[in-house]
């Protein structure tokens, strides 16, 4: 077996250990595999991040250690010549969404998201990517041609005899609305030159769902980040890049597809453009955590050398930066005591899972007045475009209705809700109603006052989401 990740971290792992269980084929990737110990704990149902389909279901083969089970029968022949072309093997991981609460909350830190990863792109060398994952993994590609896009989802989404027709055409639920591109894309504003080398320096990466359906986000990032005195640098392609008309994407569609040659492309021009920063030492700051944290995870094991281990070790989520700094006394945000209505907080799963959620607290805390609370809860159940998938659906409001929709009810309609994560927003707009604010957008609303005491989010762009039937 040719494996499309590299896998060499895990060479030793279960070494010596004749209870390892480690399958006949598969090398590293098989290693990687038989960490999973058998303890059950991802059977378990406490509050935490792991394991959304397990908890939403009560099915043990919907847990990682069950996924683990299909796995090394895969690996070990039992699944016939092609397993990875096996509907058993595809069964057992439709509805991992890749939240990576097992690397956190597993004994042994099983990464089944990456794993599944690994699954997808060896299926996709055997067997064809359907057109609607192929549409889905293009998103970035598709964007250059986003006055049409933005006009074809704001019809389906309006009109629900074209809803049912992609449904029926593509697999994407009717029930569902898509994201509709914004007016217009963040373009960078207008800055001095520097020498980039000063210790107040930052890189702002600005991630294609910021740059080009909440061009906000960013905007709000640069207001908060230039009034603590930093001097922001809006990453952009190299001089050398070979598209350098391109906009810098992370890649972390094509990951979740499992297509590594496209993910591996765009984590190449990301590295070329970063180069003189990570050279330097420059901090580089992100707003998506799927993607700031698949810089710090998942490109590890694209093979790409050690810029991306120092890459790893440079990037920052926009609020673990302020935390950072804001502990180190290198900075202070002068803020009028907040007057705006309370918080509800849904964490991200990847932020949850990398312990980011403490930087995000730390952050709350910073502005006066604020009232603001954490939800206890797993995925919101969107995970990308898994919520948006006709088989997937129902299984996305159901993991919201765990505890991420009762939450919000509880607290009423007059409490706002903050989301890091460009999917959680979309699902809690699709099945609450509300807009989600991002911190960046938070603080640079603290850091003007708000008018009258309200909030202010940005509105809904496109059309009303169509109401989900009863599961």
């Amino acid at each position: 077996m040719k494996t499309r990740l590299d896998w060499s971290a895990f060479e030793n792992a279960g070494q010596g250990d004749a209870y390892a269980d480690i399958p006949a084929t598969g090398g590293d990737f098989a290693r990687a595999v038989a960490v999973c110990i058998r303890d059950r704990q991802c059977q378990r149902k406490p509050k935490g991040v792991m394991c959304p389909s397990f908890r939403a279901t009560d099915d043990p083969a919907q847990s990682p250690g069950e996924r683990v089970v299909a796995l090394k029968a895969a690996l070990n022949g039992e699944l016939g010549p092609d397993p990875f072309a096996s509907p058993q093997l595809a069964k057992a991981m439709q509805l991992c969404v890749g939240c990576k609460g097992c690397k956190r909350e597993c004994a042994n830190q099983l990464d089944m998201a990456a794993i599944k990863i690994e699954v997808l792109a060896q299926r996709n060398a055997r067997m064809r990517l359907p057109l609607r994952d192929r549409l889905f993994s293009s998103l970035p590609a598709l964007l250059r041609h986003r006055r049409l896009l933005r006009f074809l989802v704001r019809q389906r989404n309006h009109a629900p005899w074209l809803a049912r027709l992609t449904e029926y055409v593509l697999g994407i639920s009717a029930a569902r609305s898509l994201p509709v591109p914004a007016d217009a894309p963040f373009t960078a504003p207008a800055r001095p030159a520097g020498s980039g080398d000063s210790d107040r320096d930052v890189i702002l990466f600005v991630d294609t769902f910021a740059r080009e359906f909440e061009p906000h986000l960013a905007t709000a990032a640069i207001t908060v980040l230039e009034r603590a005195g930093y001097r922001v640098e809006v990453l952009s392609p190299s001089a050398d890049d070979p598209t350098p008309d391109r906009p810098l994407c992370c890649g972390r569609t094509y990951l979740s597809h499992g297509r590594i040659d496209e993910a591996r492309h765009e984590a190449e021009r990301m590295l070329r453009a970063l180069g003189p920063a990570l050279a330097r030492g420059t901090p580089v700051i992100g707003l998506e955590p799927s993607c700031i944290l698949s810089l710090r995870d998942d490109h590890l094991k694209l093979g790409l050398g050690a810029d991306s281990h120092t890459l790893a070790g440079q990037v920052f989520l926009f609020e673990e930066f302020i935390a950072r700094e804001a502990q180190r006394q290198r900075m202070t945000l002068e803020m009028p005591r907040w007057q705006g209505p309370a918080v509800l907080v849904h964490g991200h799963c990847h932020a949850k899972a990398v312990g980011a959620m403490k930087s995000l607290r730390k952050v709350l805390r910073m502005v006066p007045g604020l009232d603001f609370e954490f939800i206890e809860a797993s995925c919101c159940g969107m995970a990308g475009n898994f919520g948006l998938e006709r088989e997937n659906a129902a299984m996305s409001r159901r993991m919201a209705r765990l505890d991420l929709l009762p939450a919000l009810a509880a607290r009423g309609r007059s409490a706002a809700v903050l989301a890091s994560g460009f999917s959680c927003r979309h699902q809690i707009r699709d099945l609450d109603g509300r807009t989600g604010l991002h911190v960046a957008t938070l603080l640079a609303q603290a850091l003007v006052g708000l008018p009258d005491g309200q909030m202010t989010t940005p509105a809904e762009p496109g059309g009303a989401p169509t109401t989900p039937p009863d599961d």
